[in-house]
C-alpha cells in the first residue's frame, strides 16, 4: 500500500521529461552528483536553527542597536480588568452602535467610555516600535546576507546570463555546493517563516504572506528535487534583492530617520518594480515557459512548476498594488507614514 502511494506520488511521467526515468538520475557519472529529494529535509532542523538564531540576534544585537537609536520598548497603557468586555474583545467582532448601546446599559458605562476601553485594550496587543526594529533588522541581515551569496556563486555561473543555459542537459545537470547551500538556506528560512508567521507582527497580507510562504516552500522543495536548480537560484535571487531595501526603510522608519526612510522606499519601490514586474517575467518566468519548452518539451509537473510561478506573479501584482498605494499617501502627506504591509490592528478593529 505504500509503495503504491510512493510510486503514485513521484510518478516519472509527472515529474520527469519523457524517456528520463529516476534510475537514470540514481547513477551519475563518478564525481557527479545529482540532487534528491531527501536533501530537502535537512532543511527542517535547520529551520529551528534558523529561528533560534533570530532569538539570539535579535537580544544581542538587535535589541542593543535599539537602545543606541534610543528606540524603546514603550509600556502600553493598561486597560481597566473587565470580564464582559474582555469576552468580547476575544471574540474579535466588530463592535457596532446596536452592541455598544447593549454594553452601556449592562455595564452602566458611557459608549464613549467603553470605546476607550476597546482602544486601549487594542494598543495594549499591539507590539512596541522596538520589537517592529528587531524583526525588520533580523530579517534585513538574512536578505543582505544571502543576497550577496546569491551574486557570488552566480555572477560565475553561466545561466545568469544566458538562461537557456538553464535547460541544456536537463535533467542531467549537476548540483554544486554553491546551489545547495543556497537552496537549503532559503528553504530553512521560509520554514522559520511559515513558523514565526503566526507569533510575528500581524500584517494587512497575513493571508497573502502565507499563501507565498507555501508556494515558496513547494516551489523551493521540488524545483530541487526535479534538478530546476539553475532556474530557482535565479528566482530565490530576484526576489531576496528589493526585500533588502523594504526592511531598511523600516529600519530608518523605526529610527525616525524620515528623510533616509523617504529614500529608502523609492529605492525599494523602483527595485521591486524592476525585479518583480520586469526581470522576474520577462526573463525567468519567460526562460521557465518558453526557452524550456523548446529546448526540452513540456511534461506535468512543468505546468505545475509554471502555474506556481505565476501564481507568484499575481503575489507580485498585489504587492505592487499596496506599494503604488503608499507611494499616492507620500505625495499628499510629504512622508512615507507607513508601510502598508506593516503592522495593523486585529479584525475587531472600527
Amino acid at each position: 500500500m505504500t509503495s503504491s502511494i510512493s510510486a503514485w506520488i513521484w510518478s516519472e511521467r509527472f515529474w520527469l521529461p519523457e524517456n528520463v526515468s529516476w534510475a537514470d538520475l540514481e547513477h551519475p557519472p563518478p564525481g557527479v552528483e545529482y540532487p534528491r529529494m531527501g536533501h530537502t529535509l535537512y532543511a527542517l532542523p535547520l529551520a529551528v536553527g534558523v529561528f533560534l538564531l533570530r532569538l539570539i540576534f535579535e537580544r544581542l544585537v538587535a535589541k542593543p542597536c535599539a537602545h543606541i537609536l534610543q528606540i524603546q520598548a514603550g509600556v502600553s497603557r493598561q486597560a481597566q480588568p473587565n470580564a464582559v468586555l474582555e469576552k468580547v474583545y476575544q471574540s474579535k467582532l466588530c463592535t457596532d452602535t446596536r452592541q455598544l448601546e447593549g454594553l452601556s446599559k449592562q455595564l452602566d458605562w458611557d459608549v464613549r467610555k467603553i470605546q476607550r476601553w476597546f482602544r486601549i485594550r487594542r494598543n495594549q496587543d499591539r507590539p512596541s516600535m522596538q520589537t517592529k526594529f528587531c524583526e525588520s533588522m533580523w530579517r534585513f541581515t538574512f536578505y543582505l546576507g544571502i543576497f550577496i551569496y546569491a551574486i557570488r556563486h552566480l555572477w560565475v555561473s553561466p545561466w545568469m546570463w544566458d538562461t537557456r543555459q538553464c535547460w541544456h542537459n536537463y535533467p542531467f545537470q549537476p548540483v554544486i555546493p554553491g546551489q545547495f547551500n543556497y537552496y537549503v538556506a532559503e528553504l530553512a528560512f521560509y520554514w522559520s517563516l511559515m513558523f514565526s508567521q503566526f507569533t510575528d507582527i500581524k500584517r494587512k497580507d497575513f493571508i497573502i504572506m502565507l499563501v507565498h510562504h507555501l508556494v515558496a516552500i513547494i516551489l523551493i522543495t521540488f524545483s530541487y528535487a526535479n534538478n530546476m536548480l539553475r532556474a530557482g537560484t535565479l528566482v530565490m535571487c530576484v526576489h531576496d534583492a528589493s526585500d533588502i531595501f523594504l526592511e531598511a526603510a523600516k529600519l530608518a522608519n523605526y529610527a525616525k530617520y524620515q528623510r533616509l526612510c523617504d529614500g529608502l522606499f523609492v529605492v525599494f519601490s523602483i527595485s521591486f518594480f524592476l525585479t518583480r514586474l520586469v526581470i522576474f517575467p520577462f526573463w525567468i518566468v519567460y526562460s521557465v515557459l518558453f526557452e524550456s519548452w523548446e529546448i526540452i518539451g513540456p511534461y506535468q509537473a512543468w505546468w505545475m512548476f509554471n502555474g506556481l510561478l505565476l501564481v507568484l506573479q499575481t503575489l507580485h501584482i498585489i504587492w505592487f498594488y499596496l506599494i503604488t498605494r503608499i507611494a499616492i499617501k507620500a505625495i499628499f502627506k510629504g512622508k512615507v507614514s507607513k508601510d502598508d504591509r506593516s503592522d495593523i490592528d486585529s479584525s475587531s478593529d472600527e
